[in-house]
């Protein structure tokens, strides 16, 4: 029997033939993934317009002045108003769940407060929705090669400019774009 594929703490990054506007040159760091289906948050699309501070406002949250102009972005296209953070290790509030020894993953109001008074974690990626997939369903789309993956790495996740992260990601694999095909095979 074979061992279900994992790819919990790794980043998908999309094929250029990927046809769904949403996630076109998207980099999706999966949160988890498991024989249920898969949950990810693309960590390159930031919302225009949208910072940390907004949120904060919108939220009834008073924050320190000064609060920085953290991006928000597009987690994905499933429950546009819920929120999540992505952060390193070291902040645990209600309902944190370690990822893997990089990446932590919260969604509750208390690490907006923490942040907002600069007690939150170090690094963080905030994103408004979220990408799912049904049991099956990504592991179709890797077989379409929809998809490359690879290890999520700190510096990509947290970059600050989400322009960079697809061209980043290739990089990181040793690929360049301009050399990726939307047909494979197998051997």
């Amino acid at each position: 029997m074979d061992t279900p594929l994992n790819l919990s703490g790794q980043m998908l990054i999309a094929m250029p033939s990927l046809n769904d506007p949403r996630f076109e040159h998207a980099v999706v760091f999966l949160c988890d993934h498991s024989e249920q289906g898969a949950m990810g948050l693309i960590v390159n699309k930031a919302v225009p317009g949208m910072s940390l501070a907004n949120l904060l406002e919108e939220m009834d949250i008073s924050s320190s002045e000064g609060i920085n102009q953290t991006e928000i972005y597009f987690g994905g296209p499933v429950e546009g108003g819920r929120g999540f953070v992505l952060h390193n290790p070291g902040f645990e509030g209600t309902g944190t769940v370690m990822v893997n020894d990089h990446f932590s993953l919260t969604a509750t109001r208390d690490i907006l407060e923490a942040m907002a008074t600069g007690n939150g974690p170090e690094q963080v990626l905030v994103a408004l929705g979220y990408a799912g997939w049904g049991p099956g369903q990504l592991e179709n789309e890797l077989k379409r090669n929809d998809w490359l993956t690879t290890p999520a790495e700190d510096a990509i996740v947290f970059n600050a400019d989400p322009g960079t992260k697809w061209h980043q990601a290739l990089a990181a694999m040793g690929i360049d774009p301009v050399l990726l095909s939307a047909e494979g095979g197998t051997a």
